[in-house]
């Protein structure tokens, strides 16, 4: 009994040990198997409290009357499959006929009380089927991406959702995006993320860093052109314009639209070509959007009329010739001038790190999810990294990129530096660089994202 008691004692030790330094493992070890029993066992009782239930069918009612049985019990949810994540519980339900998705995803806080969970979030599947994502800790805390993620063309990971779920930032479905932060919310570091996971992949990289080029230019092994101020981005930008033009006059000769070719062959942009004849895509990275829309003359301002009405161009053509768009900044507003709102309307995917004002906030989500402003603006100072990430479908959630430092993001660059397309239209605007940088073994990253 005593040697029972001691091992006892050892066991609850080491979990709680675990759980306080290391949740993921305590997760693996002991929660995901108290968490699906507390599930299975507390189910229907959280359910009816939760008012996710309803009445019994009249064909039951009647055939209890009509044997003398006890009424039946009001019905919640079925559930259809329960199954374990490394971060948390996946409950797949089937709805009861009169239920609505929306009851599941009022429900989501008392849900998440009920069962003792950290989060807990929902999406509707299919017709009648709801998946509900239950976390067991703060994922967000300590950002450990997943060692397998799905690899695509164009798809690369950038982040943790915080259901647990990775975030993939998807060129072929969400062609253009915008990313605002503050000074020290960790929108360089996001930035960094999607270099890493663009550089291996077969993809010229385009960059606008006015701010000397202190930010990309570290990068520039990897990337097919950089400009470092207003006057050379103008001239970047009215290349990429004219290179658009040129795909398209490519796309419009393969066309081949005849009677005897079906409809899935014929040619609408560069993904429809022949691999052989497919332009290499591009994207284009502006590291501070703000600083291509301010002036102080009028010279400047005819430049700065230049570099929108391109990139307005580029954001609402670009996307059949693949030219794709990351545009991030510390402020983005209507008072930037002209032409600022029909560039954002062109930009599907919105970012958002912590922001020192509401208006950045409605600019990046008033148009598509009113709701996730508050949140924007409410992430704390502490917490770099941390963002509210939504898109034209009025969705959003919360997500935090795994710290990537500059010397890791300049190795990376250096290793992939023989992917770099040469592109004829942007040789003028080729970084010059020296010999292969020697790769230096980088610090332990941090848990926390920077």
């Amino acid at each position: 009994m005593t040697a029972f008691t001691v091992a006892l004692v050892l066991v609850v030790a080491a979990a709680g040990l675990l759980r306080w330094r290391r949740p993921a493992w305590y997760w693996l070890a002991f929660g995901v198997t108290l968490a699906a029993l507390r599930v299975l066992v507390r189910y229907r009782s959280v359910m009816d409290a939760c008012g996710l239930t309803v009445p019994p069918a009249r064909w039951r009612l009647s055939l209890a009357r009509a044997t003398n049985r006890p009424i039946p019990e009001p019905r919640p949810p079925r559930i259809r499959r329960l199954r374990p994540t490394r971060t948390g519980l996946v409950l797949r339900l089937k709805l009861r006929p009169g239920q609505d998705v929306f009851d599941i995803a009022a429900a989501s806080d008392r849900l998440r009380h009920s069962f003792s969970m950290f989060g807990v979030t929902s999406r509707e599947v299919r017709s009648g089927v709801v998946e509900v994502r239950m976390t067991g800790y703060d994922v967000l805390k300590r950002v450990q991406m997943p060692a397998e993620t799905e690899t695509r063309a164009m798809r690369v990971p950038v982040a943790l959702r915080e259901d647990g779920s990775v975030h993939y930032r998807d060129y072929r479905a969400i062609p253009h995006a915008l990313t605002l932060g503050a000074t020290e919310s960790g929108k360089s570091v996001y930035q960094r993320n999607l270099v890493a996971g663009l550089a291996p992949l077969d993809v010229a990289l385009v960059g606008i860093d006015c701010k000397q080029g202190v930010e990309l230019f570290p990068l520039a092994r990897r990337f097919s052109a950089l400009a470092d101020s207003p006057d050379t981005a103008a001239e970047l930008l009215d290349a990429l314009v004219a290179r658009m033009a040129d795909v398209y006059r490519l796309i419009r000769a393969q066309q081949r639209i005849t009677v005897d070719v079906p409809d899935a062959e014929i040619a609408a942009d560069i993904w429809d070509l022949p691999d052989e004849l497919r332009p290499t895509p591009v994207v284009l990275l502006i590291d501070e959007v703000a600083e291509l829309a301010l002036y102080a003359t009028k010279e400047e301002e005819r430049r700065r009329d230049r570099i929108i009405t391109a990139l307005v161009r580029l954001a609402q053509l670009g996307r059949a010739a693949g030219i794709y768009l990351e545009i991030c900044g510390q402020r983005f507003g209507s008072e930037l001038g002209k032409g600022i709102t029909m560039l954002r309307a062109q930009l599907t995917g919105r970012t958002a790190h912590r922001l020192n004002d509401e208006t950045s906030a409605n600019m990046a989500f008033g148009d598509i999810a009113p709701d996730a402003v508050l949140a924007a603006i409410q992430i704390p100072a502490e917490l770099r990294g941390l963002a509210i990430a939504g898109d034209a479908s009025g969705g959003w959630y919360r997500i935090r990129a795994p710290h990537t430092s500059l010397r890791q993001a300049v190795n990376l660059c250096n290793r992939y530096a023989d992917r770099t397309p040469d592109l004829p239209e942007l040789a003028p605007f080729r970084p010059t660089t020296g010999t292969a940088t020697e790769l230096v073994p980088s610090a332990k990253a941090s848990p926390a994202t920077a």
